[in-house]
């Protein structure tokens, strides 16, 4: 990630909010106010030894003052979360970038949120803006246990009644026909949390014709479209050519060429490396895009995806 990104905060509280879930809120360390954002935004936090890691905003767009993120401690995971729960305390730096918005919520009369475990946080702000809105709306959040779902209690507090809250301990999976058999095709569905979720629930809207937009914690399977072999990538601005081997990353043999291509998580999942593609085929490998926008062919997520077409022009 390119160090002009980057901007200090200050931690000015950390709440636990769930079972190894803790929240804390930034601010400016020098006052005055935060980029913009709007809901599905994510900021990049970097961690212990230099780490990055994408974490939702979970605050109020209109609060310029401070960022509110929620973490979940993975006890398997590789670090980053639990350098944040034992290091990082009220009063301490850290360094964010962003905000970046590959989950935006688009407007529409009704909406249907999937929800889980921390998935939950980017849904919590879309949901205070489409209830704030008058939009129709229905929320299905399943965690492990009841103590192990943050914001249950706010949530419910919008609108209980379009709240289902799922501890698996006690009603299993959520039940996406239940969710998904009685809406339109006008309604929005959004889904976030882990992979078995967001596959369930996009071969569920998938069999009812239901527009889906989700985000993802880990890349998805992909099968490649094309065979891994070399091309070439031009430089729009000068014109000049590199050569990506097979096994390398677009990002990488650029990155050794003195081009800077703003990266982050190097598994097309946060969208930080987007770059507007002039002319050529992608071969998109990322999990970002949607299949509209890769079927568009104009934007390129260099850190995974790779080419169909012998060269790429890169507005670089």
């Amino acid at each position: 990630m390119s160090r002009a990104t980057h901007l200090p905060l200050r931690v000015g509280s950390r709440t636990t909010v769930a079972l190894d879930v803790v929240e804390f809120e930034l601010y400016p360390v020098e006052g005055g106010a935060l980029p913009r954002w709007r809901p599905g935004a994510h900021v990049d936090v970097v961690t212990g030894a230099g780490a990055v890691r994408q974490y939702s905003l979970c605050g109020d767009p209109a609060d310029r003052g401070r960022y509110r993120i929620a973490v979940l401690r993975e006890h398997d995971g590789r670090g980053g979360s639990a350098w944040l729960h034992e290091q990082l305390h009220q009063g301490d730096l850290i360094t964010v970038g962003g905000p970046r918005n590959h989950f935006r919520l688009e407007p529409g009369p009704s909406y249907v949120f999937l929800a889980g475990g921390i998935g939950i946080t980017p849904l919590l702000t879309m949901i205070r803006q489409v209830d704030a809105y008058g939009a129709s709306w229905s929320l299905h959040y399943g965690g492990r246990t009841r103590g192990s779902m943050a914001y249950a209690e706010d949530l419910q507090a919008i609108d209980a009644r379009r709240v289902h809250l799922i501890p698996f301990d006690e009603r299993g999976l959520i039940d996406l026909a239940l969710a998904l058999d009685s809406v339109g095709p006008e309604t929005h569905v959004y889904c976030c949390g882990p992979e078995s979720l967001i596959r369930a629930a996009e071969d569920a809207c998938a069999r009812r014709g239901l527009r889906l937009r989700t985000e993802r914690f880990s890349p998805k399977a992909l099968a490649p479209s094309t065979a891994d072999t070399p091309f070439a990538v031009r430089i729009a601005s000068t014109g000049a050519e590199v050569v990506v081997p097979a096994g390398r990353s677009i990002a990488d043999v650029l990155g050794e060429a003195g081009v800077d291509v703003l990266t982050s998580c190097a598994e097309g999942t946060c969208g930080t490396c987007e770059t507007a593609v002039l002319d050529g085929c992608p071969d998109h490998r990322d999990s970002v895009l949607t299949e509209e926008e890769q079927a568009a062919g104009d934007r390129i997520l260099p850190c995974v995806s790779r080419s169909r077409t012998r060269c790429l022009v890169l507005d670089l």
